[in-house]
């Protein structure tokens, strides 16, 4: 049995999505046995803290891994680093050096940004993954190494091969088993674990108040695209945390912060939503038509607070509950911002096929009434129509059953 929690704690994986989760699932399937695996993902995603989960979970846990850059070594000297040399093999080589493999016996090997290896070098790494042996520098004698190799990169490895950059042996070698990291941007719901973390972690070791982040702070994050992934949302958690010492951060500051007068949101909006689309259709309609009772009501105030006209002159001839039927302008709020967002989402979740608009006055006063626990006189406020409107719906629509009056 895989252990998924085991795995989280093995090297500080954060992620509740679905993505993390089938991720962690192919660490477990492959981790204690000694195949080669090529982790693949953009910059910044987490491709070393997968290599590491997949080392600490294996036989090899208590022995060392070593992780090479290799698009940090210049390729002059790259052989020699990984293979070591012996002394005198070339200028500067005043003694013998061993080299990165010979130093991971029975390790782990992690080798970062493989699509960098220069043509030679990745022959002889498929000389080490295939029989375990390689030559230093300079040497004639093989020598023999057990080291399981975990490779990763940003580039796709395919096309590479198909520009020559990169050897088809040990592409197919590599790819056997494929661990992908997703993008921050497919896990964007992930992104507040990840600012929590990061921030108190951050404020603890650096004597900083932490007063938080706001929620428009964190929508505007959610929609930014994070081309730089986990490791930009790092830095800009860690630069608005300094820059806005013992502050809470706010939407004007992650914007300044992030630029986004310059660079673009996220590029995948919209979204698929898994949902029902007759139920984000009605949703969408009840939103405006909402929005235009609130229109109607502003409209009814300002023609009898400024032109003596009577609220009835502006009442259909049939109104419902989206254009109520107040009779006196005590039956006006003092204020729109009186109805509540809660009245927005109105719709029952299993609602399917055709609604009529009687049905969906009904649900509302339901929703509004659970929502306020049978009082009518709150749940009249909420809806913005009077209590006497209410009683009659109620009794319409037969629904005095359900709430008793409180």
């Amino acid at each position: 049995m895989i252990d998924i929690d085991k795995i989280r704690r093995s090297a500080d994986i954060i992620g509740e999505s679905e993505e993390i989760h089938e991720m962690m699932a192919l660490i477990g399937q492959v981790a204690n046995t000694d195949i080669s695996v090529l982790i693949t993902g953009e910059s910044g995603a987490g491709k070393e803290v997968v290599a590491k989960a997949i080392h600490k979970n294996s036989r090899r846990k208590f022995e060392k891994m070593i992780t090479v850059n290799c698009a940090a070594i210049p390729s002059g000297i790259i052989e020699s680093e990984l293979f070591g040399h012996k002394k005198g093999s070339f200028t500067g080589a005043s003694e013998a050096r061993a080299g990165y493999f010979e130093a991971a016996h029975k390790g782990t090997m992690f080798l970062d940004e493989i699509g960098e290896l220069p043509l030679e070098t990745q022959a002889k790494l498929l000389r080490v993954i295939e029989q375990g042996e390689f030559m230093k520098v300079g040497d004639t004698n093989i020598m023999k190494t057990d080291v399981r190799i975990i490779a990763a990169t940003n580039r796709i490895l395919s096309e590479e091969v198909k520009k020559s950059n990169f050897r088809q042996d040990l592409y197919f070698r590599l790819k056997t088993i494929n661990i992908h990291v997703p993008p921050l941007r497919e896990h964007i719901n992930d992104m507040y674990l990840f600012i929590e973390r990061f921030a108190l972690l951050f404020t603890a070791k650096n004597d900083i108040p932490f007063k938080g982040f706001s929620s428009e702070a964190l929508t505007v994050m959610k929609r930014y695209a994070w081309p730089g992934n986990v490791r930009e949302l790092k830095n800009a958690v860690e630069s608005l945390l300094v820059m806005n010492r013992g502050e809470r951060i706010t939407d004007e500051m992650v914007t300044n912060q992030l630029k986004l007068d310059t660079y673009q949101t996220n590029p995948n909006l919209p979204v698929f939503v898994d949902a029902d689309a007759d139920k984000v259709e009605r949703e969408l309609i009840l939103k405006q038509l909402l929005f235009l009772r609130q229109d109607v009501n502003e409209i009814k105030q300002l023609m009898v607070g400024g032109r003596g006209v009577s609220v009835e002159a502006v009442q259909p001839s049939n109104p419902a509950l989206f254009l109520p039927p107040a009779t006196t302008t005590a039956n006006i709020p003092d204020s729109l911002a009186q109805v509540e967002d809660g009245t927005l989402h109105a719709i029952q979740d299993d609602v399917i096929g055709e609604i009529t608009m009687s049905e969906l006055e009904q649900e509302m006063i339901e929703r509004a009434l659970e929502k306020f626990r049978g009082n009518r006189r709150k749940t009249a406020r909420a809806l913005d129509i009077s209590e006497r409107t209410l009683y009659r719906k109620i009794n319409d629509y037969g629904i005095q059953k359900k709430f008793k009056d409180s």
